[in-house]
């Protein structure tokens, strides 16, 4: 017997069910993207290594999938390389292509590329998948989708504040209860430098990011193990354990980094969003969290992220400001924000929550039934007048038992049913069965229309 075909781990495939509920998730961010302004772009699944390296830190390059070259790809590696060269180092002997890891840097690519084309500023969205070598776990794909939004050639600070609103907009029309968490770089630029560490801002960073998964303790073991000074983590304490309002939180904060101009810039911006963003009254709550640092390293300014508060998840979405990315390419001076749904994680939130609306999983409405030539050959103008009126439509191709017909309808959940034998027809009318109700109405095509429309 011939082995089961399978797929890799921490991909996935999905059936008709599952892309009907994908594509409300897809849908309905693309809606609110274009609310304000955003317009699509696609970029290739593969870019240069050239273009992926770096940009990601030591641990995101190793979770680069990496492309070996086309044809003889060993013909420029010798024995000696095989022997003396690192893993890193020989793979970029053996590969010049690589799968995008998020978004972001391609969209810088693409900016940088294309830069005469575009308008400044350029307000884009894209909805495409990514691959990271991680270690597959529950949320945590191999493949997964990424909803970004990006403004590009601007450093307003009403680009976070909307989107703050989209988020809280998407999430909204999701019926998701999230609390979304804001930090700024800048003030942990500050606190690095208050300390007097500000040399080691990456690993103090790395490691308070842990904060909500190891917990205290172990977050000073890491900072200690980093070489950071005990007077220095005995600074950082009350920093990072600070509780109240986002008022009392800045205030307390904006005392501690007097010390720092990049700090206190920092806490002006966060003061800004958050102050218009109470104007607006959203309907979840923003929370600045001052141990919110998001791994890559391209941030320079606003950080974001969302997490649900009724179901265990990671991040769901996340994003920030990043004033250099454009440089690594060649364009510096080019201020950027963004931010990234996390599709996949959505998915499972909602599912997890029950969320997903009938309409959006049953993809057909109406299915007629196939008594034979005579009665399809009446019901086929119809089944047109139906999906002319917007109506998703099947008739059954064959003439098969009533019962199989009527499990098909059950089986793909659809809401109603359609019959046309001879007594409907000398009527010049249908039978239309409510699945849900089993209430059976005679009527005419225009109310039957008017019915399913309703």
């Amino acid at each position: 017997m011939a082995q089961k075909p399978s797929i890799p781990k921490g991909t996935r495939d999905f059936g008709p069910v599952e892309m009907a509920k994908r594509n409300y998730i897809f849908n309905t961010i693309k809606e609110v993207y274009a609310l304000y302004g955003f317009q699509q772009i696609e970029t290739p699944a593969m870019e240069t290594l050239q273009t992926l390296m770096g940009k990601y830190g030591e641990e995101g390059d190793k979770l680069l999938f990496k492309i070996l070259n086309s044809g003889d790809y060993m013909n420029k590696v010798s024995d000696e390389d095989i022997h003396s060269l690192g893993s890193l180092k020989l793979a970029a002997k053996l590969c010049e292509k690589g799968l995008r890891y998020d978004l972001t840097v391609p969209f810088a690519r693409y900016v940088v590329q294309h830069r005469e084309e575009l308008q400044m500023p350029f307000k884009r969205y894209q909805i495409q998948p990514v691959w990271r070598a991680d270690r597959p776990q529950k949320g945590r794909y191999r493949e997964f989708y990424q909803c970004d939004a990006d403004v590009v050639g601007s450093d307003s600070l009403l680009n976070e504040v909307e989107l703050m609103q989209i988020v809280d907009t998407v999430f909204t029309k999701f019926g998701v209860r999230v609390c979304i968490k804001i930090n700024n770089r800048k003030i942990l630029t500050g606190i690095a430098e208050v300390i007097g560490e500000a040399e080691k801002i990456v690993d103090i960073t790395v490691a308070i990011d842990k904060l909500d998964k190891i917990g205290l303790d172990n977050v000073n073991e890491e900072l200690r193990s980093d070489g950071i000074s005990e007077d220095a983590i005995e600074k950082l304490q009350p920093i990072i354990s600070l509780s109240g309002t986002n008022d009392e939180k800045l205030e307390v904060i904006a005392k501690v980094l007097e010390g720092s101009e990049v700090g206190l810039k920092g806490v002006e911006e966060t003061k800004f969003i958050l102050d218009t963003l109470k104007t607006l009254g959203l309907n979840y709550e923003i929370e600045l969290d001052l141990t919110l640092a998001r791994g890559l390293n391209y941030y320079t300014g606003a950080i974001f992220e969302v997490k649900a508060l009724d179901t265990p998840m990671g991040s769901i979405t996340g994003g920030g400001r990043y004033d250099n990315l454009t440089g690594i390419f060649g364009l510096p001076g080019l201020s950027g924000v963004g931010i990234s749904f996390g599709a996949d994680r959505i998915y499972d939130v909602l599912g997890a929550l029950d969320l997903y609306p009938k309409e959006a999983v049953n993809a057909t409405q109406v299915l007629f039934i196939n008594f034979g030539e005579k009665e399809t050959a009446y019901c086929l103008p119809i089944v047109s007048a139906a999906r002319a009126a917007g109506i998703r439509t099947e008739i059954f191709p064959d003439k098969a038992k009533m019962k199989k017909q009527m499990s098909y309808a059950n089986a793909k959940n659809i809401p109603f049913v359609v019959l046309a034998g001879e007594n409907e027809m000398a009527q010049g009318k249908v039978t239309l069965k409510n699945m849900e109700t089993g209430e059976q109405t005679l009527v005419t095509a225009e109310e039957l229309i008017a019915k399913v429309n309703k």
